[in-house]
This record gives structure tokens, sequence and C-alpha cells, in this order.
């Protein structure tokens, strides 16, 4: 039981599972929005479903960076010690566990409907695709932004089979949010992605121009979080919602500057997943008070 144990969690470690915690509220939101803007009842299967798919996209997504990263990340010193290069997990093992969780995740969509189905092998380039992206594009994050984006309209369209603004909305402030961030988190590693001919917006712009832009992907990520508010005609509990996201959003760069990175971590994940959370629980709570 210890050894089962101790495997299951190098493979939640190798994919960052906790991370889970950023795409998963908007999954729910896209879930409940399309219950709330349309006919459909709450069907707690399909529910199960949309959350299935959440993990094993995402699980996918990373055991597969992981796998295909693995020789950088040998000779970079702050991923030296992720479970591939450090031999925790083998190669061949992780590749393995990439595949079974694509198939599942294309079983689970046939499970939902028709256009889930048809629609997974694009969801699976996207998010599987993002690893490559860095050796030639400095538009990385905007790729992993995309990938992330795909929970609220693929919830939607789990439920609705259709596809409609309201959903998108919110897919567009997910993409603007995930790629600010993703920029802050790939500050740490500018000198490194340089010295490798990896792309990124910190080698592009360095560090100061990275910041900045970051910022304004989050301004427009707010700006989205607004648009779909007053669109859909949401009232108090929402605005609080959505006002504890934008102010954590704009927080994180408080704590990250060009010259301090000690921070980053804090930025990237805890403030972002508090966000993320805090801003799906008022969101149900507008939907159903």
């Amino acid at each position: 039981m210890e050894s089962k144990t101790k495997v299951l969690s190098n493979y939640l470690s190798l994919i960052k599972f906790s991370h889970t915690i950023f795409a998963l509220p908007f999954a729910i939101i896209g879930y409940f929005l399309a219950i709330t803007f349309t006919e459909a009842t709450f069907n707690i299967q399909l529910f199960g479903l949309i959350v299935l798919c959440m993990v094993f996209a995402r699980s996918a997504a990373m055991a597969f960076n992981r796998y295909i990263d693995r020789a950088i990340d040998e000779q970079n010193q702050r991923t030296a010690i992720r479970e591939i290069p450090a031999g925790i997990v083998k190669p061949q093992s992780a590749f393995i566990f990439v595949i079974i969780n694509c198939i599942l995740f294309v079983t689970a969509t046939y499970f939902i409907n028709t256009l889930c189905f048809y629609l997974s092998p694009v969801a699976l380039v996207v998010v599987l695709g993002y690893s490559l992206t860095k050796r030639f594009t400095a538009l990385c994050h905007l790729v992993l932004g995309l990938g992330l984006s795909l929970a609220p309209i693929g919830a939607y369209l789990a439920v609705t089979g259709q596809f409609d603004w309201l959903p998108l909305f919110f897919s567009f402030a997910v993409l603007f949010w995930v790629s600010g961030f993703d920029i802050i988190y790939a500050l740490q590693d500018e000198e490194f992605d340089r010295s490798k001919n990896l792309k990124s917006i910190p080698v592009l712009f360095g560090k100061k121009g990275a910041l900045f832009l970051s910022n304004i992907l989050h301004i427009i990520s707010a700006g989205f979080i607004i648009y779909a508010g007053v669109y859909a005609g949401l009232h108090f509990w929402y605005w609080i919602g959505a006002g504890f996201y934008t102010f954590l959003l704009f927080y994180q760069h408080t704590l990250v500057k060009p010259n301090d990175l000690s921070s980053v971590n804090l930025a990237f994940f805890t403030t972002n997943g508090i966000a993320s959370v805090v801003f799906a629980v008022f969101v149900l709570i507008e939907l159903y008070i």
C-alpha cells in the first residue's frame, strides 16, 4: 500500500495536480451558467464527466510537458529536481501516462455529447501543443492561456451542445489571465531560456517589459470579467467576486519586481488560486441566491 501511495504521490507531483485549481473553477462557472441561462437542469453525472475531462486533459498536458522538456529541465537548476530528470518517474512511464489520460479524456467526451467528442482531438492538440511552442515563439504564454480558456466554453458546450457569447467572455478572461501570470512565472528562467535559445516574453522584452505586458493582459482579463457581468445582467454578488478577482490580479504585480523575484511562487500559485476560487464562489452565489 505504501509503495502504491508513493507512486500516486509521484505522479500527482509530476503533473502539479494542485494547479488544477486555476481552471477548474471556471469550468464550474461555465457549467452553471449553462444551467441558469438555458433550459438545462443539473445533472450530477454530466457534472462529474466535466470534472473528469478537466482532470484528464490537464494531466495529459502536464505530463507531456514534463516528458518533452525532460532534457531542458535536466540542465536548469530550478527544474532539475522535477520527477523525470531526478529519476523518480521514468520518461516512458510518463509518456504512457499521457496516452492513458488522452484516451480517458476522449472517452469521457463521448459520454457527454457528439460535439464535445468531435472537438476533443482539437482540445488535445491545443493543450499538448503548448509544450512545443517555447521552442519557436514568445507567444507560448498565450497558447497556455488558450488551453486553459477552453474550460468555461467546454463546460457550457457539454451542457448545451452549442456555442454562446457569455461563456466565451469568460474564456477570454481566462486566456489573458493565465497568459499574464505565466509570463510572471517565466521570469525565473529568463537567463536560462536565453542561453538555450528558448522563446518567452521575458526573453523577448526583459523583466521590466514582461511585467508591463503581463499587467496589460490582466487589465484585459478584468475587462472581460466586467463585460461578462454587464452582458448577463448580473448583480451584487457577482460584482463582489469580480472586485476580489480584479484586486488579486493586480495585487500579484506588487509582489514581483524586475530586481526581486522572491515572491514569484506566491504571486503565481497562491494569489491566482485564491482569485479563481473566490470568484467562482461569488458567481455561484449570484446565480443561486
